[in-house]
């Protein structure tokens, strides 16, 4: 390279540097983010400009307002939310997806009827949100899960089976927020939605490979059962339900045995009073089988000596006093009644853990 020609290169080199060091930065709002992003001003406190980085300015955190169910206003336009409701809600733009789902929440409390028949198009954009990684439009999302549930109730039955495993996964995930908002979301889905048809599609999910996927599920599935009443859990069937809080009672992690313990004590309970009231000799109802007169001898019936064992170590061990429980003086002193040594194997009692 020739002597000219190297002073000319050092020389726009010079210059390059000199508006480098004079350029100051500049606010979002007249200067593009080099990466594609917008620079969206904040609900709150606006950050005045971009940090100063190499590829331009960075992308800024916005702030989303996330505001419970009984602080939304109803819509000025509820025609025009309508009829851009869908195309708004499979935008690309984040921040549009979460107006559109505040929206869907504004719609199922003052427009409901309206609402409803957009739902078959509607919930699968939700789960979409639901299983998208941003945390901000996933918790909106479930927000939106909740409202919905609670809106339509038993109409949602038939598009469920598209929110379960989203819902299960997201309340078992490490993000406190959002875990939070997903198990709002599950107590409004048992709340709502009547068990009877409920418990039949979250029994899968207590058989997942994925433990946190059972504890979630063994822990909505305790908390509809009571919702069956008396003559519920006879239709359902009281042997399926304890069988259900028998495996679960050697799950692997502790939330489910806890909520299997809670499901036994709970099945006791209608066990006992279904057999005080004389229901469980009803032939219509074979769910409680008359011969059992004992809720230790109905276990001991339905179950293996194991699971029998481990389903009265937690229900027999508990104090209660006998117009209440019906439990055997035998029992309640510590002695193991000869019924319970069927197969060679002894029942001992010991109190709930």
């Amino acid at each position: 390279m020739s002597d000219s020609a190297l002073q000319d290169l050092n020389a726009a080199q010079s210059v390059v540097l000199e508006k480098s060091k004079d350029s100051s930065v500049e606010p979002c709002s007249s200067k593009p983010v080099l990466n594609g992003n917008k620079c969206v001003k904040k609900e709150g406190n606006a950050v005045p400009a971009c940090p100063d980085v190499t590829n331009g300015c960075d992308a800024v955190v916005v702030d989303v307002e996330y505001i419970d169910s009984e602080d939304l206003t109803d819509l000025p336009d509820v025609d025009t939310s309508l009829s851009t409701l869908l195309t708004r809600l499979d935008s690309k733009d984040w921040i549009k997806t979460c107006e559109a789902l505040n929206n869907v929440r504004q719609l199922a409390i003052y427009h409901k009827q309206r609402l409803q028949e957009l739902l078959e198009p509607l919930v699968p954009l939700i789960v979409k949100s639901v299983k998208n990684p941003r945390s901000a439009l996933c918790k909106t999302a479930l927000m939106t899960c909740a409202d919905i549930f609670k809106a339509y109730g038993e109409q949602m039955v038939d598009l469920i089976d598209l929110l379960l495993m989203p819902l299960f996964l997201k309340s078992s995930q490490d993000k406190r927020f959002v875990c939070e908002a997903a198990e709002a979301a599950l107590m409004s889905m048992t709340s709502w939605i009547s068990p009877s048809v409920l418990l039949p599609k979250m029994q899968p999910y207590l058989k997942n490979k994925n433990p946190r996927i059972r504890a979630k599920a063994s822990v909505c599935f305790s908390k509809s059962v009571p919702r069956l009443g008396l003559e519920g859990i006879k239709e359902y069937g009281m042997d399926k339900l304890i069988q259900v809080a028998a495996t679960q009672l050697s799950d692997q992690l502790p939330e489910s045995r806890e909520a299997a313990r809670n499901l036994s004590l709970e099945l006791q309970a209608f066990y006992e009073k279904s057999q005080a009231s004389g229901l469980g000799e009803d032939d219509s109802a074979p769910a409680i089988s008359p011969e059992a007169e004992t809720w230790e001898a109905f276990c001991l019936s339905k179950l293996s000596a194991l699971s029998a064992q481990a389903i009265l170590r937690v229900t027999v061990g508990v104090p209660v006093t006998p117009k209440e429980g019906g439990i055997s003086a035998a029992l309640k002193e510590g002695a193991v009644p000869a019924a319970l040594k069927e197969g060679g194997i002894s029942v001992v009692v010991a109190p709930k853990e």
